[in-house]
């Protein structure tokens, strides 16, 4: 892998460059946004002016954009790719839309390999764990893997991999969702030690205090991407005929977050100390204290 093109260039993309072009590899990138081309200068990633002009000659395309658009980047991007490129999509996206997605990529000579993120990408870095899906998917393992990634097949067959990462989300942007109504809403009562001492005895191997510190970070600063996932997960779970209560709620929470966060109740974003505090209780105190005067 000569080439490698990034359609998408929030932090996955950011990161997935850095550790790319660490070891040599020719990036370009594309993004709808602009802010990203400071970073790319930085480290020597091509920023193009669109999707054709990014995947041009590419030997593989990642797309790493927000849930809602992994069907339309795939289109966008089909009719310029080199035929027998793969097109590897980080997105989380439903099963159905994946499946869609890789219809376009293939009748467009290129080879569609569905991505399933299993966890969040910061601490690993490119050897986050990743599963693979389709009919080209064992193609695709050893050649990333030798970049440094750390991808495993899950199955041939398209959507496999997606419905894994799907219901993973359900339960883990879902406890996000929960810790923070829950221990904000502690907070407004008075009860938050009594309530984080309960759930210690209940679930000992976790550290609330700690986890709960992160979880706020992380849907502050990235709800609103979480929102589109979890509106994809609602579709992944109408697709199996049940009703996506919980997935919906996750979504509207995660939304909520950040749309304050939008609103700059937590600082500006992009400003260092954006979603970094030390302590759920401010972000909380944030939160239930908007509307005071």
């Amino acid at each position: 892998m000569k080439k490698i093109a990034l359609i998408g260039y929030g932090e996955v993309g950011r990161i997935l460059a850095e550790d790319l072009r660490a070891q040599g590899v020719a990036v370009t990138a594309f993004d709808l946004k602009a802010d990203g081309r400071a970073h790319a200068a930085q480290h020597g990633v091509v920023f193009a002016g669109s999707h054709a002009q990014a995947v041009e000659g590419a030997e593989l395309v990642i797309s790493a954009v927000t849930a809602s658009q992994a069907v339309p980047v795939a289109g966008a991007c089909a009719p310029a790719l080199a035929r027998g490129a793969f097109f590897l999509d980080f997105n989380s996206a439903s099963p159905g839309a994946k499946i869609r997605a890789a219809g376009i990529v293939n009748a467009a000579g290129g080879r569609y390999v569905e991505g399933a993120v299993m966890t969040s990408l910061p601490p690993y870095r490119i050897a986050v764990p990743l599963l693979l899906g389709g009919p080209d998917a064992a193609a695709l393992e050893p050649l990333i893997n030798a970049l440094g990634f750390k991808s495993k097949v899950a199955d041939a067959r398209l959507g496999v991999a997606s419905a894994t990462k799907m219901c993973r989300s359900v339960m883990i942007k879902g406890l996000e969702a929960m810790v923070i109504e829950s221990f904000t809403t502690a907070r407004h009562y008075g009860v938050e030690d009594a309530v984080i001492a309960s759930l210690h005895e209940t679930f000992p191997g976790i550290a609330w205090e700690k986890q709960a510190s992160y979880f706020f970070q992380r849907v502050i600063e990235h709800g609103r991407r979480r929102s589109e996932e979890l509106r994809e997960v609602a579709v992944t779970v109408h697709e199996a005929g049940l009703v996506p209560h919980s997935a919906s709620g996750t979504a509207d929470r995660q939304a909520g977050i950040a749309d304050l966060a939008d609103a700059g109740l937590f600082g500006p974003k992009g400003s260092p100390g954006f979603a970094r505090s030390a302590d759920w209780r401010v972000d909380a105190d944030r939160i239930l204290n908007r509307n005071k005067t």
